[in-house]
């Protein structure tokens, strides 16, 4: 008896899962069958799709919201299909894309025109991350270039910094007493230290 089920995955904990779960909810799929990852796209660690992947058996059916689901760009996408429909046996469907259920046509033409359209999917759904770190990319530098700064606050130095430099200088303290004495990181102390030998 083949078993019914679902995955979602959201790239952030602070996104919201509601718009695939609630898509999912209403497919014939146990509740304990579905499956949700809050992953950063980043390391692709994820635990709930790979014990979801581990129960699968052969002609069961996987349903995903959309194509990108499955990876976070164009070889992993491919790269998940081929495992699950070739190497474990399973059936996919894609509810954005009607044309990708490998349930239906099963012939050769069926099968081409359902690599064809995952390639190309898989292509797209690579591209618009792409264009979307290149507006970042484009977003910060603009930011930048206006005086916006990012990243933590430096850090104000205390009024003795001088002195104290002059101290690790003359070898009076190590680096480690001299940062201490600031309130700050080693690195913190070193960088800071190396720029005012500059402005002097």
């Amino acid at each position: 008896m083949a078993n019914a089920y679902a995955y979602a995955r959201v790239s952030t904990r602070e996104q919201n899962e509601d718009r695939q779960m609630n898509a999912l909810k209403e497919l014939p799929v146990p509740k304990e069958n579905i499956f949700l990852d809050k992953q950063s796209g980043k390391d692709f660690e994820r635990p709930s799709y790979k014990r979801m992947v581990r129960r699968m058996q052969k002609d069961d059916i996987l349903y995903i919201k959309s194509i990108d689901r499955l990876g976070r760009n164009y070889e992993e996408i491919l790269e998940q299909w081929r495992i699950l429909t070739k190497e474990k046996g399973v059936d996919i469907t894609v509810l954005d894309m009607p044309l990708l259920d490998t349930r239906r046509g099963r012939d050769l033409m069926g099968t081409f025109i359902s690599d064809l359209v995952l390639q190309l999917l898989s292509f797209v759904a690579e591209n618009e991350r792409t264009n979307i770190r290149q507006r970042q990319a484009e977003g910060i530098a603009a930011a930048k270039a206006k005086g916006v700064r990012f990243g933590r606050p430096e850090l104000p130095c205390p009024d003795n910094f001088q002195e104290i430099c002059k101290a690790w200088k003359k070898k009076k303290i190590t680096l480690q007493q001299a940062a201490e004495a600031c309130g700050m990181a080693k690195g913190t102390f070193y960088g800071k230290a190396k720029k005012l030998e500059e402005t002097h």
